[in-house]
């Protein structure tokens, strides 16, 4: 049996993963080197919105935190499976939609991966908050993944939309 790795929207799908792989690790770079958010700390932009650093050495909303070299080095490899894993869905994807919403993930999911691989942890840096609320601090890794998933959700909803309106126009 032979995986395909390569499939008619796959061109789609690396565009934008490396549109938002570029986007996140310079944004990184720029926080990190030409902004020194480190030394700065807290920028505040509005009352319900900051910039900060947060090393965020877990997955998303920092669960399963990791400190040892173990513990990173599986998350990568985690990170890595599942990329593949995404990859292989995109080579076998019939729409622009998802490859777009795929390539986003990647892109993302690489973003994410490289800091955990440099850096032994995610940089995070968008704070919303609001009457002592603080969501969690992510990226434009995690926007990119979010953004690829409700891709995903609405490609899905739309599909079961269409199925049972074309279900009942037979009926």
């Amino acid at each position: 049996m032979r995986i395909a790795l390569r499939g008619p929207n796959s061109r789609l799908g690396f565009w934008f993963a490396a549109a938002a792989l570029a986007a996140d690790q310079l944004h990184k770079w720029w926080m990190l080197s030409i902004v020194e958010i480190a030394e700065r700390q807290v920028i505040t932009v509005t009352p319900f919105f900051d910039v900060v650093l947060v090393w965020n050495r877990g997955v998303s909303y920092g669960w399963f935190q990791q400190d040892s070299d173990l513990g990173i080095y599986l998350l990568v490899a985690f990170t890595a499976l599942a990329v593949l894993a995404m990859i292989i869905w995109l080579a076998t994807c019939d729409g622009a939609r998802v490859a777009v919403a795929l390539g986003l993930i990647i892109g993302g999911a690489l973003g994410n991966g490289i800091d955990r691989l440099v850096h032994g942890a995610v940089a995070d840096f968008f704070s919303f908050h609001a009457f002592g609320f603080y969501w969690y601090i992510f990226n434009l890794a995690d926007v990119a993944i979010v953004a690829g998933v409700a891709v995903l959700l609405y490609d899905s909803i739309l599909d079961k939309w269409r199925a049972n309106k074309v279900g009942d126009s037979h009926g």
